[in-house]
């Protein structure tokens, strides 16, 4: 059975190899050799042609692969109020491989406000012809986990209950600016709750003095709220994975 709204008998989680024209345009980018206008200019070529891959498989949703990201979930918070990017200690450790080594905290009061992917979202629509255009975001409880207490501003959130209710505002936030820009189908990617599933990752949790199962509890209030209020219309999906980076996985459990 065919279904032409969302959610469909077959989806696509969101996120494509990047091609090596991009590759290639960041890299020039990166040494001043071309500005911001070219580098975008070839992402939407990029993304044309991975839209029209997409079509041409059948599919009824379509995505622009997050061709524009470096990061599937840092790009996304690079662009809130309140959070600024940081180089860490060490990378996120994968089984066999470590990341790069960047991290996210939170500096200032939490908010949406104007963000770019707003823009990103408004050409995949622009494109995408017959097919449901689908926007990924992180979920909002991957801007706490990975760094806990540690990497938000004790002057601003002295505690941590603020802090939560402004996240999900944040994120009711960005439901609601999707929608006015036209997104009927928004994905939030939720690595936590495989996360939460692993004896390793548990372990971790406690060892920086949380509790793993309070946590299950206050992202689901969290995610919860930031729906309240959401329009009929508007499909949200979760997606749930155990990591991803060059093959490999982070957690494990069940």
């Amino acid at each position: 059975m065919q279904r032409h709204h969302s959610p469909f008998r077959a989806d696509v989680v969101g996120s494509f190899l990047r091609p090596d024209a991009i590759k290639q345009a960041r890299i020039q980018f990166a040494a001043g050799e071309i500005d911001a206008g070219q580098l975008r200019a070839v992402e939407d070529s990029a993304i044309r042609e991975v839209v029209e891959q997409q079509c041409a498989c059948g599919l009824h949703v379509v995505t622009d692969g997050e061709f524009r990201r470096a990061w599937w979930h840092f790009d996304f918070f690079d662009g809130l109020q309140g959070v600024e990017r940081y180089d860490s200690e060490a990378g996120i450790q994968f089984n066999g491989v470590q990341t790069k080594a960047h991290g996210v905290r939170v500096t200032g009061k939490l908010g949406f406000g104007d963000h770019p992917m707003l823009e990103d979202f408004r050409f995949l629509q622009s494109i995408s012809g017959s097919a449901q255009p689908k926007m990924t975001i992180p979920s909002p409880s991957v801007l706490h986990f990975r760094g806990g207490r540690k990497d938000i501003d004790s002057t601003v959130y002295p505690e941590l209950d603020a802090y939560f209710d402004d996240l999900a505002n944040t994120w009711r936030d960005a439901i609601h600016a999707f929608y006015e820009a036209g997104c009927r189908y928004l994905q939030l990617d939720d690595t936590v709750w495989a996360y939460l599933c692993s004896d390793d990752q548990r372990r971790q949790v406690r060892e920086r003095g949380e509790d793993p199962d309070e946590l299950a509890r206050i992202y689901a209030r969290v995610l919860n709220k930031a729906l309240e209020g959401k329009p009929e219309d508007l499909t949200i999906g979760l997606h749930v994975c155990r990591g991803n980076f060059r093959s490999t996985w982070i957690s494990e459990g069940g």
